[in-house]
């Protein structure tokens, strides 16, 4: 690769490569306050051209690294930054075995942390983003990895991807944390987040899980919380993760822990104050 950039979040390292400067210079830009990466890295992710005349034809950016999807559509150049983020998640989806790995958003306060999963568009990544940013610490929003051996959560804290009407939530952060509006993609209007200081400064500290929450978005809901016992919550997060089976016994230890030391609530909201307010008031009561 013609461009190089070595990058640690939390437990986890990264080698991305790109033919082009641009997606990188953006990418450094992101995570400029990250620390410095391990000089051997977990995974590698690739920004390749399609063919190789789209390098310079109407840049066709193709996602390859140490694992790939070899039906998957490349991307405009215009998206590479959106493209490293899907190369690193990618990697992550498919070969992480360290860790059980749960699709689903990580908040911490006190010590404890509060995990949140749901299907794509529940709102969880927002939702940890706003607390993210009114006391709590932000874990990860994307990736959950829970430690198999003292069935811990150690924290991801990647950048948040924002989408469409999210965006506008956050037009208060200092201007350095956001990534480059990026419009027309698969997902509508993204924009990222860089985590603030403190969720980057305490990255290698880990937390005990206490609580669980599925949370549902939606216009018109009205505002509801009911307890989801243990069978349907081990069910959803084993659909929410992307190694359970791969693990094996180890998989499974893990996962009962997490429903031993966490009880879980399906959360219902139809704004976000509601879902702050809401998690506060689970929170406050919470192990």
């Amino acid at each position: 690769m013609r461009h190089r950039l070595d990058l640690r979040i939390g437990p986890v390292s990264f080698r991305i490569g790109s033919q082009w400067a641009e997606p990188l210079d953006r990418l450094r830009r992101l995570y400029a306050t990250y620390p410095e990466a391990d000089p051997i890295s977990d995974f590698t992710v690739r920004l390749e051209p399609e063919h190789a005349w789209r390098r310079w034809v109407r840049p066709s950016v193709a996602i390859k690294g140490d694992y790939v999807l070899p039906d998957a559509a490349p991307l405009s150049l215009a998206h590479g930054l959106l493209a490293a983020e899907m190369g690193m998640n990618l990697q992550m989806a498919l070969g992480q075995k360290h860790y059980l790995l749960l699709h689903a958003a990580t908040v911490e306060r006190d010590g404890r942390a509060l995990l949140m999963t749901g299907e794509s568009g529940a709102g969880k990544s927002t939702l940890a983003a706003l607390l993210g940013e009114r006391g709590w610490r932000l874990m990860g929003d994307e990736f959950a990895l829970l430690d198999l051996g003292d069935f811990t959560l150690r924290a991801f804290p990647r950048a948040i991807s924002l989408k469409n009407q999210a965006i506008g939530l956050f037009d208060g952060v200092e201007p350095d944390r956001l990534g480059p509006m990026l419009e027309g993609t698969p997902k509508g209007t993204i924009r990222h987040l860089r985590p603030n200081a403190e969720a980057v400064a305490r990255m290698d500290e880990t937390a005990r899980p206490v609580l669980i929450l599925f949370p549902r978005f939606g216009v018109g809901l009205e505002p509801a919380v009911r307890p989801v016992g243990t069978a349907e919550t081990f069910v959803r997060l084993t659909q929410a993760s992307t190694n359970y089976v791969q693990l094996g016994e180890a998989g499974f230890d893990a996962l009962n822990a997490l429903l031993r030391a966490a009880p879980a609530r399906a959360v219902d909201y139809p704004d976000t104050g509601s879902a702050v307010a809401l998690v506060e008031e689970l929170w406050s009561r919470a192990g």
